[in-house]
């Protein structure tokens, strides 16, 4: 090992630990942020964490003058990466008079989430996080020659081969950092365009499956910074005759699970039709490029359901239609989308109506 794999490497004989305090920047929506400190010992409650600050001013949250903005911890994983009992603790933010920042989705997801309603009916999400891998300096896919395209779509989709797939280190390593994490990871997959891949947040409770989306893209960021490579949220990064990247979420309710619960998924279903335009307002930044009505997407202008079809803007499963209940998937949200608010949106347009 290097001098500074050892270094990294260090067993400290001491019960302090580090807690790696992960937050949500103002720039583009996808603008995670991270710093540690050390702590007495080890914590498992996030209310007994100690509240930190930062510069709001340097993450476009706060103006120059008045630019200290406070870090709530609200969720506790185990970090993989420093191992041990150092943790990685997501949290949200707050002005120091104690107002969520404008930027604050989770703030608002969690008054939604905890309306007697919503609660009584226990609402779970299962979320497929997809994304694209890019080389460093040239921002193209892996695996694709430099300036040109691979061959068709077709052979990448759950692929194996050097040919056809692209980072499957990086994947399995993010893959097993999650699950040390302690995240509610149910798989992953290579996608449909080579250099593209998958991986899926098994249903969770309420605000909670937003909270373990961010800390798995952390995870993510974190093992592609050590690799030299760029992870692409972007929901068409290559314009043409390729798959775009979703972040396709599948939902249920407590009524939805029980007998007779696919009439109520039903009505659900025609309650999201009422409100697309607001949804898909809500879903991700650049998503008119992917919902073209091609590559497995339905039209971003028309909302339309159906059984086992890809191409509608919801599906419902072959089993749940045969079961006469279960959950359906929402296709439309993008790659790029806050779980925050796509989550509790949903919520609120199928329970609270």
């Amino acid at each position: 090992m290097s001098p500074l794999s050892d270094l990294l490497n260090l067993n400290l004989d001491t019960k302090q630990i580090i807690a790696e305090y992960i937050w949500i920047g103002g720039g583009s929506g996808m603008d995670i942020r991270s710093k540690g400190r050390t702590l007495p010992g080890p914590v498992s409650d996030p209310s007994k964490l100690p509240k930190w600050n930062y510069d709001g001013s340097s993450t476009n949250q706060a103006a120059g003058d008045d630019s200290e903005v406070i870090l709530y911890p609200q969720a506790i994983f185990k970090d993989p990466f420093r191992k041990g009992n150092n943790i990685l603790v997501m949290c949200d933010a707050y002005t120091p008079k104690g107002d969520p920042i404008p930027t604050n989705n989770r703030n608002k997801a969690v008054k939604i989430f905890d309306h007697p309603n919503v609660k009584a009916e226990e609402p779970w999400f299962g979320i497929e996080q997809e994304y694209t891998l890019l080389k460093k300096d040239v921002k193209w896919p892996l695996g694709w020659p430099l300036g040109g395209f691979p061959g068709p779509q077709g052979p990448y989709y759950c692929a194996v081969g050097a040919d056809k797939a692209f980072g499957r280190d990086i994947v399995d390593g993010h893959y097993k950092a999650c699950l040390y994490a302690g995240l509610s990871i149910g798989g992953a997959n290579a996608e449909v365009m080579p250099g593209q891949w998958e991986f899926q947040i098994s249903p969770t409770v309420g605000v909670g499956a937003g909270d373990q989306l961010w800390v798995a893209r952390y995870i993510l960021e974190r093992i592609t910074e050590i690799c030299g490579v760029i992870v692409s949220y972007d929901p068409k990064p290559i314009e043409g005759d390729w798959n775009g990247a979703a972040a396709h979420t599948n939902f249920s309710t407590k009524s939805m699970r029980k007998e007779g619960g696919l009439d109520l998924i039903k009505k659900a279903i025609k309650k999201l039709e009422v409100k697309h335009k607001q949804h898909i307002a809500a879903y991700g930044e650049g998503n008119e490029r992917r919902l073209t009505g091609n590559h497995e997407t339905a039209d971003i202008n028309k909302f339309s359901w159906g059984v086992a079809d890809r191409g509608a803007s919801v599906r419902v499963g072959r089993d749940t239609e045969k079961e006469g209940k279960g959950y359906f998937e929402d296709r439309r949200p993008s790659s790029n989308m806050d779980p925050y608010l796509v989550t509790s949106m949903i919520a609120e347009t199928t329970i609270l109506g």
